[in-house]
C-alpha cells in the first residue's frame, strides 16, 4: 500500500472517530474498523487469493477501501452492501478519491435480503460488520454463499460479544464450519467453509 494511499485511510479514520465522539446515535456512527483489524484482513485476502469478496455494512468506505486494495493485488471484487444510502454516496467519493473504485460495487439494500438471493458457492469471503443481532436470521445464506475453503469474517465478536451470541452457537454447531477468534481490533472470528464435514 502507497503513502498517499495510506494517509487518506488515516484521515479517514480519524475524522471518523470524531464524527463518532459527536454522535449519539449509535447507528449513525461510522463504526470504522480499527486499523490493525482492517490491516489483518488486507494481508489475508492476499494470502487467500480472494477474487469474490462481499462486505456487509459499507459505512464511508473505510474498511472498503482496504478491501478493495486487496482486491486490486488480487484482480478481484468487492460487493458492499449497506442500507443507508446516504453513507454510500459518501463511500463511492471515498473510494473514487483512493481511485479503487473499479473494484467496488456498492449496493443499497439489506445484508440478509441480498445474501439470500446470492448464488451458493460464489463467495471467497464474506464480512460481516453490520448490525450483528440479525445475522442469526440470515442463516443459513451466509454459509450458502461460500465456496467451499470459503470464509465468513466476523468483526466485534469480544466487544460485542452478547449480539453475535446467536450465529456464534449456529457456525460452532455446523460440522462443515471450522472456526476461531483471532483478538485483533474488537475481536474477529473466522469461520472456513469445509467440502466435507470436521
Amino acid at each position: 500500500m502507497d503513502a498517499a494511499l495510506r494517509g487518506l485511510l488515516d484521515r479517514l479514520y480519524e475524522d471518523g472517530a470524531a464524527y463518532d465522539a459527536a454522535e449519539p446515535d449509535r447507528r449513525r456512527r461510522r463504526r470504522n474498523l480499527e486499523p490493525e483489524a482492517a490491516s489483518f484482513l488486507w494481508v489475508l485476502l492476499q494470502a487467500l487469493r480472494a477474487q469474490a469478496v462481499v462486505e456487509v455494512g459499507t459505512s464511508n468506505g473505510y474498511s472498503t477501501i482496504w478491501l478493495a486494495d486487496a482486491m486490486r493485488l488480487t484482480n478481484g471484487k468487492v460487493v458492499s452492501l449497506d442500507v443507508d444510502q446516504t453513507a454510500q454516496r459518501e463511500a463511492a467519493a471515498n473510494l473514487a478519491a483512493a481511485g479503487l473504485d473499479s473494484y467496488v460495487d456498492l449496493h443499497a439494500i439489506d445484508g440478509g435480503r441480498f445474501l439470500a438471493r446470492r448464488p451458493a458457492d460464489s463467495v471467497d469471503v464474506l464480512f460481516l460488520d453490520s448490525e450483528r443481532p440479525e445475522y442469526a436470521g440470515w442463516w443459513p445464506h451466509p454459509k450458502r454463499v461460500l465456496r467451499p475453503g470459503g470464509l465468513i469474517v466476523i468483526d466485534n465478536v469480544l466487544s460485542h460479544a452478547d449480539e453475535v451470541v446467536d450465529c456464534r452457537a449456529q457456525i460452532e454447531a455446523d460440522s462443515q464450519l471450522a472456526s476461531t477468534i483471532v483478538p485483533v481490533g474488537k475481536g474477529q472470528l473466522l469461520a472456513v467453509k469445509s467440502a466435507q464435514e470436521y
